[in-house]
């Protein structure tokens, strides 16, 4: 199966890709989320329900349900409230694989938002250059394509 996307088209398993790698990014703030509310388990839910959907063994109606992780940023604020939109928008990619820009900015965004004032900007771009790290080389040109085209729409955190 073929996905258009904004004109273009999109294999399916580069679609996963692109879960996998939102996930990730989301995955990696949430030590953030988890500061400010122990034990509160809604975005590592949504997440699995990410990877499920990556593996075939959920619908995407059922994945983009846990996109209600978003929910758990009426609980907090700042950097964790950041944090708990990075994994809603990991899990929407299910739905629409544009959404994998939200999820990764969401997580800069939270780093920044964690982080002291003076040190924001060079924390902003740390944060940045390890989520290209962790690009698929399958799909890292459309990833870096996505994020210069779409950088103004994102805060400009895609600047490192």
């Amino acid at each position: 199966m073929i996905t258009v996307r904004r004109g273009g088209t999109l294999s399916d398993r580069d679609h996963r890709l692109l879960a996998v790698w939102a996930a990730t990014c989301a995955e990696h703030v949430f030590p953030i989320f988890e500061a400010a509310l122990r034990g509160d388990d809604r975005l590592k839910h949504a997440i699995a329900q990410n990877h499920a959907w990556t593996r075939g063994e959920i619908t995407m109606r059922q994945a983009l349900k846990a996109a209600a992780a978003r929910s758990a940023a009426r609980d907090v604020s700042g950097a964790a409230k950041f944090a708990a939109y990075a994994t809603a928008q990991a899990v929407a990619v299910a739905h629409v694989p544009a959404h994998e820009l939200g999820a990764a900015a969401y997580a800069i965004r939270a780093v920044q938002a964690a982080t002291s004032e003076t040190g924001r900007e060079v924390a902003g771009r740390r944060e940045c250059r390890w989520q290209r790290e962790q690009l698929p080389d399958e799909i890292r040109d459309l990833v870096l394509d996505d994020q210069r085209l779409r950088n103004h729409a994102c805060w400009f955190v895609f600047d490192c």
